[in-house]
C-alpha cells in the first residue's frame, strides 16, 4: 500500500502530533509499505530528505507571526499558488493508495483534501487539538472559525475520522457535523521503548534541585493546559509538604500560572525548563513522584500517557469512560480529579506525595493500561485496518 502522511508538524519540529506523525511513518515502512511525507518547512531542516526507508518533502512555508496574543503558537503554514502545483505533482508522482492528514485546521490537510477530492483517494483525518479556548473571545472566534471556514473544508471531501477519546467524538459532531459511520477509535500512540530509555543527566542537578517531593508538568504551557489548577492547589500542598518543587517542562506560551504563582506566594516552587527536546524527557521523568498537566478537562494527552508508561503516578481531569475502549477507575489504574478544582487536586497530590506504597501500586496499573491499549504496535494495526477497510473494492451497485 502507498500511504501518504500529511502534517504541518514534523521532526525536528517537537510536539506530540509530529512525534505520532514520524512514528507511524516509519512502522508503515516496515510493515512493507511505501510512505511519502509531506510536512512544513521548519528552520534548517531540509526541503527534501530520505529518513528511514520514507521520503519528507518540507514545503515553503510562512510562520505565524506573534502578536503578543494568549494563543500565539509556533505555527507555519503552506498556502500558495505554488505549493498546490507542487503538492498535486508530488502525489501524482506517488500514486497514494490512501492519505493519512493530522490537524484538521492546518493547511497541508486542505490542500491534500482537495487532491483527494480531485483524484478520489480516501482520506483518513487525525484530529488531535480541538479549536477550544476558556478564554470567551478565542472560544467565540475558534467557534465561528470552525462553522465557516474548518466545517465547509472538511464536508467539501468527507475523510474519515481518527477520534482517539470520548471528548474529541463528541466535538467532531457537533462542530464538524461528523457521523458514527465516519469514526474510528485508535488512540494516541506511545512507544515505551523510547519513554523508558536511561537518564542522560541528573534533572535535580541541573536545576539546583534537592531531595524534595518533586511534581513533574509535561508540555506546552497554553491557555487549554495553563497549570492554574496547579498552582492554586500548592499553598495546601505546601502546609505538609513544604519542600516540593513543581518542575514545569515545555515552552511557555501563556504565562499567566506564573504571575498567579507569584501573587500567591508560591513563585519559587515553579521551575520553568522551557522546550526539551525529545530525548531528554526520560531523565525528567526518573525523577518525577507524581506527574501533572492535564487538569482542564480537555483530555489525556500524549505527555500524561507517556508518564504513565514510564511508570509514574499521573492525575488527569476526565471522567472514567474518557477512553471508550479502557475502563478507568480512579485510584485504581487512574488517579482522576475534575477539573479546574485546586482543592481536590491538592487533596490527591497530598494523599500521593504521603504514601509511596499506594503511588507505586496505582502507577504500575496505569503503566499496564497504556502497555496494553496505547503502544505503536496496537495504533499501527488499527490504522492499517481502517486503511484497508478505506482501500477496499466498493461492491458493485453500492457509492
Amino acid at each position: 500500500m502507498r500511504i501518504a502522511v500529511v502534517n504541518n508538524f514534523f521532526p525536528p519540529r517537537v510536539g506530540g502530533s509530529a512525534h505520532l506523525a514520524e512514528a507511524l511513518a516509519e512502522k508503515f515502512v516496515e510493515r512493507g509499505h511505501e510512505v511519502i511525507v509531506l510536512t512544513a518547512a521548519y528552520r534548517d531542516a531540509p526541503a527534501e530528505e530520505q529518513v528511514n526507508g520514507y521520503r519528507v518533502h518540507r514545503l515553503p512555508a510562512f510562520k505565524m507571526p506573534k502578536l503578543g496574543l494568549s494563543i500565539d503558537f509556533d505555527i507555519t503554514f503552506a498556502s500558495r499558488p505554488s505549493n498546490v502545483r507542487r503538492v498535486f505533482r508530488l502525489l501524482d508522482e506517488f500514486q497514494p493508495d490512501v492519505i493519512h492528514q493530522h490537524g484538521q485546521f492546518l493547511d497541508l490537510s486542505w490542500l491534500t483534501g482537495w487532491y483527494s477530492r480531485r483524484r478520489k483517494v480516501p482520506a483518513l483525518l487525525s484530529v488531535h487539538t480541538r479549536l477550544e479556548s476558556t478564554l470567551r473571545l478565542y472560544a467565540i472566534l475558534f467557534r465561528l472559525l470552525d462553522r465557516f471556514l474548518v466545517r465547509p473544508i472538511l464536508r467539501l471531501y468527507r475523510p474519515r475520522f481518527v477520534i482517539m477519546d470520548e471528548m474529541a467524538e463528541k466535538y467532531c459532531a457537533q462542530r464538524y457535523g461528523a457521523t458514527q459511520g465516519e469514526f474510528d477509535h485508535i488512540p494516541v500512540a506511545v512507544d515505551p521503548r523510547e519513554i523508558t530509555a536511561l537518564p542522560t543527566f541528573d534533572v535535580r542537578d541541573r536545576y539546583g534541585l534537592c531531595a524534595a517531593p518533586l511534581i513533574v508538568s509535561l508540555g506546552h504551557v497554553i491557555p487549554l493546559r495553563n497549570r492554574l489548577a496547579l498552582v492554586r492547589a500548592m499553598p495546601a500542598v505546601l502546609e505538609k509538604h513544604p519542600k516540593v518543587k513543581v518542575l514545569v517542562v515545555g515552552r511557555i506560551y501563556y504565562d499567566r500560572f506564573l504571575q498567579l504563582a507569584q501573587q500567591l506566594g508560591v513563585r519559587d516552587v515553579f521551575v520553568a525548563t522551557g522546550p526539551v527536546a525529545k530525548g531528554e524527557v526520560p531523565s525528567y521523568l526518573a525523577e518525577a513522584d507524581v506527574v501533572a498537566h492535564d487538569l482542564q478537562g480537555i483530555g489525556c494527552g500524549t505527555a500524561s500517557l507517556e508518564a504513565m508508561a514510564a511508570g509514574k503516578a499521573t492525575v488527569c481531569a476526565v471522567r472514567e469512560t474518557n477512553f471508550p475502549w479502557v475502563e478507568l477507575r480512579n485510584w485504581d489504574n487512574a488517579l482522576l480529579v475534575r477539573p479546574d478544582d485546586p482543592a481536590g487536586l491538592a487533596a490527591m497530590l497530598n494523599r500521593l506525595l504521603d504514601d509511596p506504597d499506594e503511588r507505586e501500586r496505582i502507577a504500575a496499573r496505569q503503566r499496564d493500561v497504556v502497555l496494553g491499549d496505547f503502544t505503536l504496535d496496537v495504533v499501527t494495526d488499527k490504522h492499517l485496518a481502517v486503511f484497508d477497510l478505506m482501500t477496499a473494492p466498493t461492491p458493485a451497485g453500492t457509492r
